[in-house]
């Protein structure tokens, strides 16, 4: 049934513009998501009631530890950025395993850190913390785009925050756990769901690459995993799974690899010039459209700027372009619609253009964009040497910092 729907969704929104920018096609990947909660409302009368939230939640001895050795990206940079001093409130947007949160707590006394993320696993670790700072950390369940609401009912009225910390992207916890399905290194059902089993009905990367058309999955895996060969791995796929489902992660790997020869396996590189595996950015666009990420972000810095107080510090940290073009354009009061890196002549053209049209100068793309934010570095923040070394994972990681007029 879930297959069957997604298929026709998918069919009607991405034949219609498979040429879009990456932030024209997550409002499609919204329309998705909200469809097929709609239609999870319906079944979950015949089935079993949902689980509650605050459930007790299975958690294997790594999950249990993992707050022990986790290493948060950046976190010197982020301390400093958000500077806080003690009576100051906080939101941690991507609490993870609280590393960034447990510095802020060390560094200033008496400040208050609302805990937010959308994992289950990461909402208890948040809990376990709260036991350490009694009345500091208010532990929060959700999703960006519910955490107005969360915040509003946990008593935080707008303009009155005086930092937020958003680290966009999946966190380490998600990756080293094999049974949430988001690394092909390790063998797991492919799921890559960010709220578990939250909502049951909600598609999962498997119900994806199962259900949607060739047309369709070349699409997710061109926009949101920026792959080259998004046609020839959407075939790939298309052929494997009319022999067979596809439901684990390595099966997967699989599939995409065999598309390739074998001396193109590992033939990209990372950031460290590390052998890369070729199905990475098919995983990665999986991942995105499955959580409907770019929306979430989106949402994410828009709730970030109506509860900081004018003076506040907005601190966003992300690990590949489609996250931190976002982000640079949000700060910039740039157009999300916009095309971007257009060259000198285009804007010209654009802004003759809008003149001919009578639209006010000002608004064209010559100019420096309102800003509602003054910036806290000249440029983007990376990672030092000895970070990297530390922490490889964090090695794409971008920081950007703003203060709110």
């Amino acid at each position: 049934m879930l297959s069957q729907y997604l298929c026709q969704v998918c069919k009607c929104l991405f034949l219609r513009n498979l040429k879009l920018e990456s932030v024209k096609v997550a409002s499609f990947a919204r329309r998705i998501h909200s469809s097929s909660n709609k239609l999870s409302d319906s079944e979950s009368k015949e089935q079993t009631v949902q689980k509650c939230e605050t459930e007790e939640l299975p958690q294997s001895t790594e999950n249990s530890n993992f707050g022990r050795f986790h290493i948060p990206v950046m976190l010197e940079e982020v301390v400093n950025c958000l500077s806080p001093e003690p009576g100051q409130r906080f939101l941690d947007m991507t609490f993870g395993a609280g590393g960034h949160t447990a510095a802020l707590l060390e560094k200033a006394s008496d400040i208050t850190v609302y805990a937010l993320d959308r994992d289950p696993t990461a909402y208890k670790i948040a809990q376990q913390l709260s036991e350490s700072y009694p009345k500091q950390i208010q532990p929060l369940l959700g999703q960006f785009s519910q955490s107005e609401a969360l915040l509003i009912s946990s008593g935080v009225e707008p303009g009155t925050l005086d930092g937020v910390l958003l680290d966009a992207g999946c966190s380490s916890m998600q990756f080293d756990t094999p049974e949430r399905g988001f690394s092909l290194q390790k063998d797991g059902p492919l799921d890559m769901r960010m709220d578990s089993d939250r909502y049951p009905d909600m598609p999962t990367a498997a119900d994806v690459v199962n259900a949607l058309d060739q047309q369709a999955l070349a699409s997710i895996l061109r926009t949101y995993g920026e792959e080259r060969h998004a046609k020839k791995i959407a075939s790939a796929i298309v052929q494997a799974r009319s022999i067979y489902p596809i439901t684990r992660t390595q099966q997967l790997a699989s599939i995409v690899a065999g598309a390739f020869p074998a001396s193109a396996l590992y033939a990209r590189k990372d950031l460290l010039q590390r052998p890369a595996h070729v199905a990475t950015k098919t995983f990665q666009g999986l991942r995105i459209f499955v959580n409907d990420e770019l929306h979430e972000l989106f949402i994410g810095l828009k709730t970030a700027e109506k509860f900081l107080k004018p003076g506040g510090r907005l601190v966003a940290l992300s690990f590949h372009s489609l996250e931190d073009r976002i982000i640079k354009r949000f700060l910039h009061g740039i157009d999300m619609t916009e095309k971007y890196n257009l060259g000198s002549k285009q804007k010209i053209r654009q802004a003759l253009k809008n003149s001919s049209k009578g639209e006010d100068t000002q608004k064209s793309p010559c100019r420096k964009y309102n800003s509602k934010w003054i910036f806290m570095h000249k440029k983007v923040l990376t990672p030092q040497a000895k970070d990297i070394q530390t922490n490889p994972r964090g090695r794409s990681a971008k920081l950007r910092a703003a203060i709110k007029l």
